[in-house]
């Protein structure tokens, strides 16, 4: 049985679950390349206009794997934590697909809600029926990929930079190098760290939540609300810049709650779609790292020159 797994919307981020999972259970498991040029045009031609960036390109994986593999998983991901929902478009993402992607193979599309090892496993038995009917394996394979998941780090957290700033955003616009156009790397090439929400402490984020009349419905706004309020309240870094997807609906909410707390701390939002040109970004980070430089020198009694 060959399993495919597309790289895109959250893979980065749970990759080793999903690999180590259908791995254990004796299927070869085939991932779709890393985002390019062909994944993206697949993905803008079998999706919906009104979709944003990263739904497209989730198609254009999709895509690329459908005649590679006897199975393919579309996770449809619902909730990480109680009370909390993950961007609706998840919610119907394997009807999405689907229904525009001709000659698909069969498809595990079973809600996921990772709100406990009960709720989860409830998925994993299920998808793991699609490969044998041994539930003692099915058991077994699903605990070895929670100890390897638990293992596995994401984040970034840059050292020996003068200028250091925020990047936040949704995991997959963060860590999708196609999508952001290396964002980290031009700003490493520009003299600047990046960290990300990864390194502040998630009691800190529920804390800077609490100052919001109602709690966040959607789990993205939660994390990049308390990450990018506290990082300005406590000035931990030099400035936050902030990855969206043009479309987004809850970065439109997100952002103006973003904008509103943190005043006049430096603050500049990155807009990406299939249309987005690399000059006008580059053009636009050298703007905002010339201005954080200009305030680094004049906050540290630095002469300037020119």
């Amino acid at each position: 049985m060959k399993v495919g797994i597309p790289k895109g919307l959250m893979y980065d981020k749970y990759n080793p679950f999903l690999n180590t999972f259908f791995s254990e259970l004796g299927a070869e498991v085939i991932t779709s390349v890393d985002t390019d040029k062909e994944i993206l045009d697949e993905g803008v031609k079998y999706c919906v206009d009104e979709a944003c960036l990263p739904i497209k390109i989730f198609h254009g994986h999709v895509y690329s794997l459908k005649d590679k593999c006897d199975i393919i998983v579309i996770p449809r991901i619902m909730q990480l934590r109680k009370r909390e929902y993950i961007c609706p478009k998840f919610c119907g993402l394997p009807e999405m697909v689907l229904n525009n992607i001709p000659d698909m193979p069969k498809a595990i599309t079973e809600p996921i809600y990772a709100t406990s090892e009960y709720d989860l496993f409830k998925w994993a038995k299920k998808a793991g029926k699609t490969i044998t009917k041994n539930n003692f394996k099915i058991r077994k394979a699903f605990n070895e990929a929670l100890l390897v998941q638990k293992e596995y780090k994401t984040g970034i957290k840059d050292e020996g930079y003068a200028i250091n700033i925020a990047l936040s955003g949704h995991p997959y616009n963060i860590y999708d190098n196609y999508t952001n156009m290396n964002v980290v790397k031009k700003l490493n090439n520009l003299g600047v760290g990046v960290i990300t929400e990864e390194y502040l402490d998630e009691g800190i984020i529920e804390k800077e939540v609490k100052s919001l009349y109602k709690k966040p419905f959607w789990t993205f706004a939660r994390i990049n609300y308390g990450f990018t309020t506290n990082v300005s309240k406590e000035n931990l870094l030099d400035g936050i810049i902030y990855i969206s997807s043009f479309n987004c609906g809850i970065d439109s909410v997100t952002l103006e709650l973003i904008k509103h707390k943190v005043g006049d701390y430096p603050f500049l939002i990155l807009k990406v779609d299939e249309h987005t040109g690399e000059a006008g970004l580059d053009t636009r980070l050298e703007a905002f790292v010339d201005m954080l430089e200009r305030r680094y020198l004049i906050e540290n009694n630095i002469p300037t020159h020119g």
